[in-house]
């Protein structure tokens, strides 16, 4: 009988594989930014080809995603002779910075009962479905034609958001508040499908408790096995948690399945996350170097992972 944590990772693995169509770009995105971000940005393609293989991404594949994620502006390339290597854009940073922000950072807890609304001059066409697009990442719901509503941000931080968005810079913002809790609620439900977020929320709970079990009952975790878990976990939880407007309790339905997947992302995390960072060091390197250890911003992911105590590595 297969090991559990081996038979879990084995099913992780099926899963991610029998996608269609199965998206090397999109798996490269989440390793770097949890894996290659906080150990100094930097990474050889060699070292991707050779991160990626476990997930059944052929050296073609990587290599053609790599090229598109140049092309679109994520990644630079610098060559030395046969070998290259990449690093994130200066563009690539600023949304990694908040893909970051919104992926590992504790979920609300309170409110004050303050709207920022966003009120946007009139756009068509592709510009205006971008700019919808791009605040919905942001964590905005859009309530009305033109009017977008967030419950967490400042109105600072929603105009340099404004503000790097073509169309969008000359938006009014306001502060607001509801007639009461009611309102806010009916406000919510036209501003955001929380029915589908709790099913997807639903089975990324139902596909990772198993893995968490079988990690948890173990001593150690292997090191390929740990990245794996860590990199599947991240790729398929950011997949859903940004697109999370990340509501506070008093507007979200009562035992809301979000905060669920948040609390089990953040244990296994945690499990896995030091055999992962052996696997990397072991994997990847610059042209020159291998790669510095993982930043303290990365231990201090989900609330800090060092305070767990838990994500030993195996040395088989």
């Amino acid at each position: 009988m297969r090991e559990p944590v081996a038979a879990a990772t084995q099913t992780l693995l099926r899963r991610f594989r029998a996608q269609r169509p199965l998206r090397g770009g999109s798996l490269l995105v989440t390793i770097f930014g949890d894996a290659i971000a906080p150990r100094g940005g930097l990474v050889t393609l060699g070292s991707l080809i050779r991160l990626a293989q476990p997930f059944g991404l052929t050296e073609r594949l990587v290599r053609t995603s790599v090229a598109r994620l140049a092309r679109d502006g994520w990644l630079a390339a610098r060559r030395d002779g046969r070998r290259s290597e990449y690093r994130l854009t200066s563009n690539g940073q600023q949304r990694f910075a908040e893909a970051t922000r919104r992926i590992y950072g504790e979920i609300p807890r309170a409110w004050d009962g303050q709207w920022t609304l966003a009120i946007l001059p009139p756009t068509t066409g592709r510009r205006r479905q971008h700019i919808r697009d791009e605040l919905r990442w942001l964590g905005f719901g859009q309530v009305s034609a033109g009017v977008f509503a967030h419950p967490n941000c400042s109105l600072e931080q929603a105009r340099e958001w404004l503000g790097s968005l073509r169309g969008a810079a000359n938006g009014l913002l306001l502060k607001s508040s509801s007639e009461g809790i009611e309102v806010d609620r009916r406000l919510v439900a036209s501003g955001w499908d929380l029915g589908e977020l709790a099913r997807r929320y639903r089975r990324f709970v139902d596909t990772f408790a198993p893995v968490e079990s079988a990690v948890a009952a173990r001593a150690a975790v292997a090191a390929e096995p740990a990245f794996v878990i860590r990199t599947l976990l991240i790729h398929e939880y950011r997949k859903i948690h940004l697109q999370d407007p990340l509501l506070p309790p008093a507007l979200l339905p009562a035992d809301w399945i979000g905060a669920a997947g948040y609390e089990l992302c953040k244990g296994l995390y945690a499990r896995v996350f030091a055999a992962a960072e052996g696997f990397l060091s072991n994997t990847a390197s610059t042209i020159s170097d291998p790669l510095p250890a993982a930043n303290a911003a990365a231990y201090a992911r989900f609330g800090g992972i060092a305070s767990a105590g838990v994500g030993r590595s195996a040395s088989a």
